[in-house]
């Protein structure tokens, strides 16, 4: 861990479809793993968690302020007692606009009580031409006394380094809070890797006892959130377990997937496109960073 290392919350807010998902998965980037254990101190339900040499961010939901226009108001109210009080930085997320509608307008007044660093996200930007980005600034600024402006495009990846860089600049030197393989609280992705290992034992029966795990590699929604794409790799400890694990002509692994799958869908109450892949791992089991990595943990770590 560096020296000056720091560590901080952030409270993303932002109205429906200005692609705060889009921002999360972007910032997060392939780093998800599979969940790993709880934190030490009680805070908000964490959405997202982003470590790297400089420091770890950690992203709180904000509930309340997707579900509704007209109950912004109460919803402000609600984010500056629970959210704001417990976050070091708040990053307010808009679309490539120069016209501010009600909307925005009483979250602009009600940031303006807030004692944190604001700094406003405009996303999207890859959808407008860059000489009109000064004016969406300029608009903004007029609103509100913003701590940064940092414009991105979440979905082309467009200065989203940039807006880490510039989250790191509020946060105050702190732990780690979570380990570094943690990226949600979300306990769906460790639910969705023990029914893989549980329906790969069940139809492998007694061939191969215990000497699996299942990684979760992505696990995705798709827009409209009626589809989600999951990557999993079963790992075993020998190269005739995974042959088995595969099966003639892929029979065994297919049939492991149908049911992983269906368990999935019902699990998550959504269609789930389900990819297997098998990787020797010799002697994971013995490996206490392989088991780390793989979600579990000894007893006196649970």
């Amino acid at each position: 861990m560096e020296k000056n290392y720091k560590s901080g919350f952030a409270a993303l807010i932002g109205r429906p479809n200005v692609g705060k998902s889009t921002l999360m998965n972007r910032l997060v980037g392939q780093k998800i793993a599979i969940t790993s254990s709880k934190p030490q101190t009680a805070r908000n339900r964490i959405q997202t968690v982003y470590s790297e040499e400089r420091g770890q961010i950690i992203f709180l939901d904000t509930p309340g302020l997707h579900r509704a226009k007209n109950k912004l108001g109460e919803y402000m109210v609600n984010v500056a007692e629970r959210t704001l009080s417990e976050v070091d930085v708040l990053l307010w997320l808009v679309e490539p606009t120069s016209y501010i509608g009600a909307g925005e307008q009483a979250i602009a007044e009600k940031l303006k009580t807030v004692d944190i660093p604001v700094i406003l996200v405009i996303n999207k930007i890859d959808t407008v031409k860059k000489e009109e980005i000064l004016k969406f600034i300029e608009a903004y600024r007029n609103i509100l006394d913003f701590s940064q402006i940092v414009p991105v495009s979440a979905l082309k990846a467009e200065n989203t380094d940039r807006l880490i860089d510039v989250i790191f600049q509020y946060l105050p030197e702190g732990p780690m809070y979570y380990d570094e393989d943690t990226v949600t609280d979300q306990p769906e992705r460790q639910i969705v890797a023990e029914l893989i290992r549980e329906k790969a034992l069940r139809l492998l029966s007694d061939e191969i006892p215990h000497g699996i795990a299942v990684q979760i590699e992505r696990m995705k929604e798709r827009p409209g959130g009626k589809l989600i794409d999951i990557e999993a790799t079963i790992i075993c400890e020998r190269d005739s377990h995974k042959g088995i694990i595969i099966g003639k002509q892929g029979a065994m692994l297919k049939k492991i997937g149908m049911q992983a799958r269906a368990a999935a869908e019902s699990l998550l109450d959504a269609q789930v496109n389900l990819k297997l892949w098998v990787k020797v791992r010799k002697d994971w089991r013995e490996s206490e960073a392989m088991l780390k990595n793989f979600g579990y943990r000894p007893p006196n770590e649970e």
